[in-house]
């Protein structure tokens, strides 16, 4: 996500202070009052199938892994976490049986949450349960413009986004930008952002098309030809790993040799195996912690790989920190009363997380977004510039 990375204090002052929270010795997560003796259940919805699968076990291991240390060090209000998935499919119509079924059994809190355009159906149905939403990885605009007093988003926002990744084409100087989405919420959110920032940025960077594909296809060539014939220098495409990938591989294939830049939707090893290794290479992405670009987090990972036998992937630590927090937001409540959680979850400042101290916005958003840029090395997404110096 960055070329160069927090300071060492900075970080290590971060990361044990995150440890000490992991463990207990901060937040006090293993003691309280309680309202009955069973499990409290965390209810998480994510795609388990369709073209965005990829990313669901990697958020069901994360948020499995915190509940289980959570557990380990006597659970919440005395009473253990349970976890309850649910498959998104990244699908609207699937997302609210989703949400149904959680609040059917009963959830506490959601943590879950990855395409904006399932997510944003889910919440009315949260709401009306009165169950609080800690969204891990979606961060359209338009789920903050819902006004909802019980969701968060520990994800950096699409505006923040579209901010990091104006100042990573500027600093490469970038003069013609063509922008590309999929008409989904998260998608055009972050495209017609960062639009605005190109116009606002005083430059002579200008956006000579903004285009829309259909996605789930395979073939792309009339959007790849509408690239073309613009001649940008810079293309930046806010959708998927599915259809990025293949668009990567079609631009090269029709002779585009500019720079290709990618939204956090996109950060999967599956793009580059779509594209194609050597199509892949040099393609940057911006995108939010992962857990190759926070120093420290050694000790995290192995745990991760021990318990579940593979590298941790995208959205693994922020759906981590989401169970944290709304952990945190429970003991702090002192209840299960998803208005009094949500109204503890509000107050939180300087709660660790991996992307740094916890203090949301008015808006229930982070302060600070934290987006960085990567780029494809090999077979994986490594860190380019941290957008701090």
């Amino acid at each position: 996500m960055r070329t160069a990375r927090r300071t060492k204090t900075g970080a290590a002052a971060a990361f044990t202070a995150a440890a000490l929270a992991l463990t207990g010795c901060q937040g006090a997560l293993g003691s309280g009052g309680s309202d009955s003796d069973g499990p409290i259940t965390l209810g998480m919805a994510i795609p388990t199938s369709g073209s965005s699968a990829a990313a669901g076990p990697y958020m069901k291991h994360g948020a499995q892994l915190a509940i289980d240390e959570i557990n380990a060090d006597g659970g919440v209000l005395g009473r253990k976490l349970k976890l309850n998935v649910q498959d998104s499919a990244c699908d609207p119509k699937t997302a609210v049986t989703a949400a149904n079924k959680l609040v059917a059994a009963g959830a506490t809190v959601s943590v879950g949450g990855y395409c904006s355009s399932a997510t944003l159906p889910t919440m009315p149905v949260f709401d009306k349960a009165d169950v609080p939403m800690v969204i891990p990885a979606a961060n359209s605009g338009d789920l903050v413009l819902q006004k909802l007093p019980e969701v968060f988003l520990i994800n950096g926002t699409g505006a923040q986004q579209a901010q990091a990744a104006v100042a990573w084409m500027t600093k490469q100087k970038a003069t013609r930008v063509a922008l590309l989405d999929d008409n989904t919420s998260y998608s055009t959110d972050i495209t017609t952002r960062t639009r605005a920032h190109i116009e606002k940025a005083g430059t002579d960077m200008k956006t000579v098309l903004t285009e829309s594909v259909n996605a789930g296809e395979s073939d792309y060539s009339s959007n790849v030809d509408a690239i073309v014939s613009a001649k940008p220098d810079f293309v930046y495409w806010t959708g998927y790993y599915q259809e990025g990938g293949l668009l990567i591989r079609q631009l090269r294939q029709a002779g585009y040799r500019g720079e290709i830049m990618v939204a956090d939707g996109n950060v999967d090893a599956k793009l580059i195996s779509i594209a194609g290794q050597k199509n892949a290479q040099g393609v940057y992405a911006t995108m939010t912690e992962t857990p190759d670009t926070v120093q420290g987090a050694n000790s995290w990972i192995s745990r991760y790989k021990q318990k579940f036998g593979s590298d941790p992937g995208p959205y693994a630590m922020q759906s981590y920190d989401a169970v944290r927090v709304a952990a945190k937001g429970i003991e702090d409540a002192g209840s299960t009363d998803g208005r009094k959680i949500a109204d503890a979850l509000a107050k939180i400042d300087g709660f660790e997380l991996f992307s740094g101290p916890l203090k949301f916005t008015s808006d229930h958003t982070l302060s600070k977004g934290g987006f960085r840029i990567l780029r494809v090395s090999g077979t994986k997404f490594t860190l380019a510039d941290d957008l701090r110096s």
